[in-house]
């Protein structure tokens, strides 16, 4: 069953207050509870915000800003990025929904919105774990940030009262995930197996090979241990061709 008080919404980097408050209304109606910035937004005091908040002040008041989407997500085992751009494998709210027990493994899910004028950047979007796409018609593919959320939290509510409970393992959480790969960065590099200057499109190939496995914490722990082992022979080749 979808854990509605394990799902957090992350909006990176809002360009208006109105938005953020119709978004927590929205998180309010469908019963979701945790509301993330990025980068905050100025004006959620103001009397326009609140009118546009009505009755989910408290989530609005309660909603806590983060320096960078890194660190927003930090504690999730599934990351979802919403995005117009994506491409065919994109999951849709509704798959997301359906798939989020199994995906999150009894960990927390973050889904995660992207400035009103742009939307995540294409580096932001291969930090998530999944790409989600509401499917809208052509002549007016864009919707109102609020919209989205909105559709999102409302899939995730439907998905809570139809799906049967069960029990998921384990999954590692992302800020896990993260330090694993920048261990296996760091070991990659010292044997020459990645560009130094450019080693982002080869570990968003790993971070989803990580997510697709299902990877534990233990599992992410074994990969850290690896890592390290990685670059410690990876000196010792360098110490010894120095020496020679």
């Amino acid at each position: 069953m979808v854990d509605l008080s394990r799902v957090d919404v992350v909006l990176v980097r809002p360009a208006r207050a109105a938005n953020v408050a119709a978004a927590a209304r929205a998180l309010k109606n469908m019963g979701l509870r945790s509301l993330r910035l990025v980068g905050g937004c100025e004006g959620l005091e103001g009397p326009p915000a609140r009118a546009l908040a009505y009755g989910a002040w408290d989530l609005l008041d309660a909603a806590v800003s983060f320096a960078t989407l890194g660190a927003a997500v930090g504690d999730a085992s599934f990351v979802a990025g919403f995005s117009g751009r994506a491409g065919a494998s994109a999951l849709t709210p509704r798959t997301l929904a359906l798939e989020a027990t199994e995906r999150v493994g009894g960990g927390r899910l973050a889904i995660v919105f992207g400035p009103e004028a742009s939307g995540l950047t294409n580096e932001e979007l291969r930090f998530c774990h999944a790409t989600v796409t509401i499917p809208t018609a052509a002549e007016q593919p864009s919707l109102n940030l609020a919209q989205a959320v909105l559709l999102a939290a409302y899939e995730l509510r439907v998905a809570e009262a139809v799906s049967p409970e069960s029990a998921a393992p384990s999954r590692a959480r992302s800020e896990e995930l993260e330090a694993a790969l920048g261990e296996l960065q760091a070991g990659l590099i010292s044997i020459g197996y990645l560009n130094p200057q450019a080693p982002g499109p080869i570990l968003a190939e790993l971070r989803q090979l990580l997510v697709r496995a299902g990877a534990t914490p233990r599992e992410a722990t074994l990969l850290r241990g690896i890592a390290r082992q990685v670059a410690w022979a990876g000196g010792e080749v360098q110490r010894v061709r120095g020496g020679a």
